[in-house]
């Protein structure tokens, strides 16, 4: 980050990470800043409010923390006879939080047991998948929206074919890569409206009074493959609901 402050360049956009965001914002305090993350920049420091950010920082957020209790709700649809979960998060993601307290609170109205599994990297992945299974404690498993779970999205694919563990993820690449299905923000309809942001203020405007976006797009993208391959079948409701179909 210091070389860009550095080189003086016009600005520094931050796509889909908060600590980067964060990062660039403790970096400089006269380059704009766009970031594009699923977090909320009034709770980080990031800006002042969302209507007027009030500094060098703006951007588009996509707060899928607050989708954790329907994509429960959606595997459970998928398992009805499931009763026990698990939330695969990182305690380095900057609303790590937010997101235990809210999928503790969406599991008890459903009914529903939930473990947090803390991880941290790729071995502790593989730990947390071999522990579960070993221990033949969950059901089911709903990923984060941590960058590191994107970054890791074919070795979680790869892991939950292994041991047999239906997931819900919140991203469309991490289906793509073979997961089972996703429920979240449309990632590159974000990305488009932080790079319009970023083309605005090229353009002369400045970021402390460009209002932070809300992406309202979601999507649901399943993956019959790898239903298939687990000996599941997706409700013809969630079918017909379903935004893509990956066969």
């Amino acid at each position: 980050m210091s070389d860009l402050v550095r080189h003086q360049v016009r600005v520094i956009a931050t796509v889909g990470s908060a600590l980067t965001a964060r990062a660039a914002k403790d970096a400089t305090n006269a380059i704009p800043i766009v970031f594009g993350f699923g977090a909320d920049p009034v709770k980080l420091g990031l800006v002042t409010s969302l209507n007027r950010p009030g500094g060098n920082v703006t951007g588009v957020i996509s707060l899928s923390n607050e989708l954790f209790g329907k994509q429960l709700g959606m595997l459970h649809d998928l398992l009805p006879q499931a009763l026990r979960f698990g939330v695969l998060t990182t305690p380095r993601s900057v609303n790590n939080e937010t997101i235990v307290r809210d999928t503790q609170a969406a599991a008890s109205r459903l009914g529903l047991a939930v473990e947090i599994l803390d991880v941290s990297d790729s071995a502790d992945i593989d730990a947390a998948f071999l522990r579960v299974h070993d221990e033949n404690r969950l059901q089911g498993l709903l990923v984060t929206n941590d960058p590191l779970f994107i970054a890791r999205r074919v070795q979680l694919a790869i892991l939950a074919a292994r041991f047999a563990l239906p997931t819900i993820y919140p991203f469309r690449p991490q289906i793509e890569a073979g997961g089972l299905l996703s429920y979240g923000p449309d990632l590159a309809d974000r990305d488009r409206e932080s790079g319009r942001y970023v083309g605005r203020i090229l353009n002369g405007e400045n970021p402390a009074n460009l209002p932070v976006e809300q992406v309202n797009k979601f999507e649901l993208v399943i993956n019959v493959a790898t239903a298939k391959a687990l000996g599941l079948t997706f409700p013809s409701s969630m079918q017909s609901l379903a935004d893509s179909v990956i066969e």
